[in-house]
């Protein structure tokens, strides 16, 4: 049950936020929206404001933001086919926006709550040349041979540019007072490099973790980006792909490691979401805004019933994909 409702909500946080971006951007841009609702199927409850219905259906499993003229060309000044390329792409990037900024605060959130590695030493090796140079745990080192070091990556940067000759001039802060010592590093033979003896500590200082948060997703989104690569290049095996039902299975996993892991899963399948939202698939926001670039480069030769057309082709490439990753995952799911 733990699962099932950690799952919903997951689908419901990455695809209400998508929609109500591009509701949203529409609604600047002077669109008419009809429909906003959150979960698909049969309708439970409806409210009307405006000229928009605010809907709650059966199933939970993500929603929708039906907008005028989305589907078929309206004449009116409130329709979405009446706005300008700029305004269409701009709608259509809001969603995938929306993901991006989901998944930046779930990261951030999960390093407040499982913490960040920091410039403050968590220990200090005993018989390490720290320990002798006076290095104690708490110390947080601020400069390795006139280098800032705001961060541990900053610290292992310093002690990495030993050269073997000069001892390296760490400056430390304890109890506010700051104090510079010279250590000479130790050569390891097991890592093959340069160490002092000192470990990192963790902070989950809100601003340090804010800070890294845009960070981390970037380094995700790159990783999520060299992952896509693969999957198209055939260098990732059809066990390593998940649908919706594999999903339900790594939550699960994720779940058992904490509320911090549920959240890194989350930024991860949001960040998916917008990668493969923006693949210039018909049907997909990739494809609409692929559609806008043929029409403006064409010069009005791509009609819009050649993206209908396209669209249908591509729908049905998706749903055929989506059987066949949800097929996999059930043979998976049962060994």
């Amino acid at each position: 049950m733990k699962t099932a409702i950690l799952f919903v909500l997951m689908l419901l946080v990455l695809v209400i936020p998508h929609e109500w971006g591009h509701m949203t951007v529409a609604r600047w841009c002077g669109v008419k929206i009809k429909e906003f609702s959150v979960g698909m199927g049969p309708l439970i409850f409806k409210k009307q404001k405006g000229d928009t219905q605010y809907s709650v259906r059966l199933l939970p499993l993500g929603g929708y933001c039906a907008m005028e003229g989305e589907e078929e060309s309206v004449d009116s000044p409130t329709s979405y086919s009446s706005k300008t390329y700029p305004q269409k792409i701009a709608i259509l990037l809001a969603g995938v926006t929306m993901n991006v900024i989901i998944a930046v605060l779930a990261v951030t959130i999960a390093l407040c709550i499982s913490g960040v590695v920091c410039n403050t030493l968590g220990s200090v090796q005993a018989g390490s040349p720290a320990d002798a140079a006076g290095l104690k745990a708490g110390d947080t080192i601020v400069e390795i041979n006139g280098m800032k070091t705001g961060t541990w990556e900053k610290v292992v940067e310093g002690i990495s540019a030993y050269d073997g000759t000069e001892p390296l001039k760490i400056t430390y802060e304890r109890d506010g007072e700051r104090t510079a010592v010279s250590v000479t590093p130790e050569y390891n033979e097991e890592y093959e490099s340069y160490m002092v003896g000192i470990v990192a500590g963790t902070t989950k200082n809100f601003w340090t973790c804010a800070r890294l948060g845009p960070a981390t997703t970037w380094e995700l989104n790159r990783s999520l980006i060299e992952g896509f690569k693969m999957l198209f290049t055939g260098k990732v095996s059809r066990n390593d792909v998940a649908g919706p039902v594999g999903l339900v299975k790594v939550v699960d996993t994720a779940s058992d490691y904490g509320f911090a892991s549920y959240l890194m899963l989350l930024a991860i399948v949001s960040l998916n979401l917008a990668i493969f939202n923006l693949i210039p698939i018909p049907g997909l926001d990739g494809g609409k805004i692929f559609f806008i670039l043929l029409k403006i480069i064409s010069g009005g030769r791509i009609n819009d019933d050649m993206e209908y057309k396209a669209t249908v082709i591509g729908m049905a490439v998706l749903l055929t994909l989506f059987a066949l990753i949800t097929i996999n995952d059930v043979m998976n799911l049962f060994g």
